[in-house]
């Protein structure tokens, strides 16, 4: 059974991986210093081990972005993957600052509230970013860091400046337009006919939630993720990087550049591959994730 806090239009789900899924996503109200009032926090949690893996999301998506890769990791380990503030199902109260420096807050009461114990940390694209941001501020919080075609490296453009009313709803409005969102979905995969009908759907279904378009507006207005810098050789955990040989949103040059900026780290290039190896090629994701999670660098 799916919960009410979903939009109906999850109904329309075909694939097995997106339909489990989304029977597993749960909700809960999270305390945090940023609203008087919880925010009812959307997340999934499957299997158990010793040490849980957390999967963050790349940028205006959700953890149906991990509905290939997350049953996979959760045969051997507990595996979580969360809504991070301003994006998915997770509430977007009115009021409310959606930024990197809100994100990695909500995502440490959630990680108190609900886990509590290092985690190996994985983010995918801008998620990527996020997990560096999560790992440089509550370092007690992580045990190891893998990183999947990683925003973080290089700044993005700064789009904050533009988004200034009517231009912020012409924003939205073509990120919302379906053929929009398909083009873009196809541009993330090696394997063009991965980026299905019921992809899109799971790409697509947040937009439903209330406030996705404010909320949306004032991350890019916050100027969201920029570049890490020197701040990279400040990171000490164990580091992954998996990078999809044929990324064509951010490109390759980056995954090197971490490597290199990053001490103890190790780059894995997943063949045959665009921008998401954590949907074009989990099998592999996985085994990768899980060889590290055992291993030293």
């Amino acid at each position: 059974m799916v919960n009410s806090f979903l939009p109906p239009e999850i109904s329309q789900l075909t694939e097995p991986t997106s339909i489990a899924l989304a029977q597993s996503i749960e909700q809960m109200a999270i305390a945090t210093p940023l609203s008087p009032q919880p925010i009812n926090t959307t997340y999934v949690r499957q299997g158990s081990g010793e040490t849980p893996i957390l999967l963050l999301h790349g940028f205006d998506s959700s953890v149906f972005e991990f509905r290939r890769l997350l049953p996979l990791l959760a045969l051997q380990n507990e595996t979580w993957t969360v809504d991070l503030l301003g994006f998915g199902f997770t509430d977007r109260l009115a009021g409310m600052a959606f930024s990197p420096t809100a994100i990695a807050t909500h995502l440490y009461y959630f990680w108190k509230a609900l886990i509590a114990k290092p985690v190996i940390l994985v983010g995918a694209s801008m998620g990527g970013a996020a997990a560096i941001d999560f790992t440089l501020n509550y370092p007690d919080a992580v045990k190891k860091l893998v990183l999947i075609d990683s925003a973080g490296f290089a700044s993005g453009p700064n789009m904050g400046k533009f988004m200034v009313p009517p231009l912020g709803s012409m924003a939205t409005s073509f990120l919302s337009n379906l053929k929009v969102r398909d083009r873009i979905s196809r541009a993330a995969y090696y394997n063009k006919t991965l980026a299905s009908l019921d992809a899109q759907l799971c790409a697509a279904l947040h937009l439903k939630m209330p406030n996705w378009n404010q909320a949306l507006i004032a991350f890019t207005k916050s100027g969201g993720y920029t570049s890490f810098g020197n701040k990279l050789s400040q990171i000490d955990k164990d580091t992954l990087i998996l990078w999809g040989q044929f990324d064509g949103i951010l490109g390759v040059a980056d995954a090197d550049k971490f490597k290199r900026a990053i001490a103890n780290s190790k780059l894995i290039w997943i063949k045959d591959c665009g921008h998401v190896p954590h949907l074009e090629q989990p099998q592999i994701t996985a085994q990768h994730i899980i060889e590290f999670q055992h291993s030293l660098i």
